[in-house]
């Protein structure tokens, strides 16, 4: 795909009318941060990047080392409908991080997953992936109520938020971002909206675009929409699920049609790879204290480590091949939560899965019984090991993990820890709701 020209971009302010433009960018933590500039200042922009303080922002820089520099990727120009009025136009683009030195920040997500991606392409592929992201509408930000008592697929009159979820797939087709399809989910008030698979930078753009507008509308409709993984205790959690696969030009290198479940050798390889460092990824697929809440049994949330084709308590599920549909052949990793952050999680699923073609695993034999309804004896006879229970577990697998450390690089693997360690300490020097309920009668 042609990359757009500074004069294309130029052209199309000018076209639109735009006064604003919007440099955006994501902290380690997965926060979409931004500053705007002015048409004047653009071309200056596209050409050299634009300076900023980045001490303030999470995983970026010390005092001493702030200065940074931002320049906008062409090709992520959209222009911004809620923003926009009717005399004129504001418009946003991603940015990479520099250096004032001109070297490309090793603290930027965004370099941190193109770095792997450049090391992909140099292997022939390219990683395509389609996430699916769940969320949860609410009065508000204070208190998880549902607005709707409607369950999987349900329609009117019990899903209240169709015209939520039609404004945000007209929005998010405004800014160019493809929309398989969307439903609600299995809880109350729970919805989810589909993104058409694309090439993982670009996807991990739509990401963090599609989590700001679907909290615009929910805005402009009077209501609050969160990606928190747990938000209500005792019913299912907001997961996103990630399906994956590497092309080769235009031929799909996970389809064999003669295997058994029409998966090549170098897919079956990237399956073992995302299933050996599971453990390993998991704080940065699931990074929130509260993730390790959705990822217990019972509620679809896997938690056990074993693929299947039909098994929906997997980690992994390989859905079934369609005849005619060889490009649809796909794994689909089933962890991640929407409130991670993109860039890193694609990165550490891409560096595991390559990992397992690199060196030649071998893929177990599939877990077509449900995981949940076996004793413990029985998955370890199985060889069916666990996900971390929660973030501490999860970041003491990551500290030692060299595959992680490697793709992260050495900045943002030390603070993305770092950071974890002190959510954790200040997660459990709190007084929860469970324990004066339990012990303040009894004790």
């Amino acid at each position: 795909m042609a990359k757009k020209t500074k004069s294309e971009i130029l052209k199309l302010v000018k076209e639109n009318n735009v006064k604003f433009i919007r440099l955006w960018f994501t902290d380690v933590l997965g926060f979409l941060k931004g500053f705007a500039i002015t048409p004047n200042e653009l071309e200056g922009a596209l050409e050299d990047g634009m300076g900023f303080d980045g001490s303030s922002i999470e995983g970026f820089a010390r005092i001493e080392e702030s200065d940074m520099v931002a320049r906008p990727d062409p090709d992520t120009f959209a222009i911004i409908p809620w923003r926009s009025g009717e005399n004129y136009s504001v418009a946003r683009m991603f940015c990479d991080i520099y250096e004032p030195s001109g070297k490309p920040y090793e603290g930027d997500p965004r370099f941190v997953l193109k770095k792997i991606l450049a090391r992909v392409k140099d292997m022939g592929y390219t990683y395509y992936v389609g996430p699916e992201l769940e969320y949860f509408y609410f009065p508000n930000a204070q208190e998880p109520k549902p607005l709707d008592q409607g369950g999987y697929f349900d329609l009117v009159p019990l899903d209240v938020a169709q015209d939520l979820r039609r404004d945000t797939i007209l929005t998010m087709q405004s800014l160019g971002i493809q929309v398989e399809y969307s439903h609600h989910e299995v809880a109350a008030s729970q919805h989810e909206i589909d993104l058409r698979y694309k090439d993982a930078l670009t996807m991990a753009d739509n990401v963090m675009t599609y989590r700001l507008v679907v909290k615009e509308i929910a805005r402009q409709h009077g209501v609050y929409a969160t990606f928190m993984p747990k938000p209500i205790f005792g019913i299912n959690g907001s997961g996103m699920h990630v399906h994956q696969s590497l092309f080769k030009g235009e031929k799909n290198a996970f389809f064999e049609k003669s295997e058994k479940y029409h998966l090549s050798h170098i897919g079956k390889s990237f399956t073992a790879g995302l299933l050996k460092h599971a453990p390993e990824i998991t704080s940065i697929t699931s990074q929130w204290v509260n993730s390790y809440k959705r990822l217990v049994p019972g509620y679809e949330a896997p938690v056990y480590i074993c693929w299947a084709q039909m098994n929906r308590s997997a980690l992994i599920r390989v859905p079934m091949y369609k005849p005619g549909k060889e490009k649809a052949t796909r794994i689909e990793y089933r962890s991640p939560d929407p409130a991670c952050n993109p860039y890193l999680a694609f990165t550490v699923m891409l560096a595991a899965g390559l990992e397992g073609i690199k060196k030649n695993y071998k893929l177990a034999d599939p877990a077509n019984d449900n995981i949940y309804h076996m004793t413990e004896e029985q998955r370890d006879k199985s060889g069916i090991k666990s996900l971390p229970e929660d973030l501490l577990e999860a970041i003491r697998i990551t500290e030692k993990s060299s595959l992680v450390k490697e793709c992260l690089g050495d900045k943002v693997f030390e603070y993305f820890i770092r950071n974890k360690q002190v959510e954790w300490d200040e997660y459990k020097a709190q007084v929860t709701q469970y324990e004066v309920d339990k012990y303040l009668p009894i004790l």
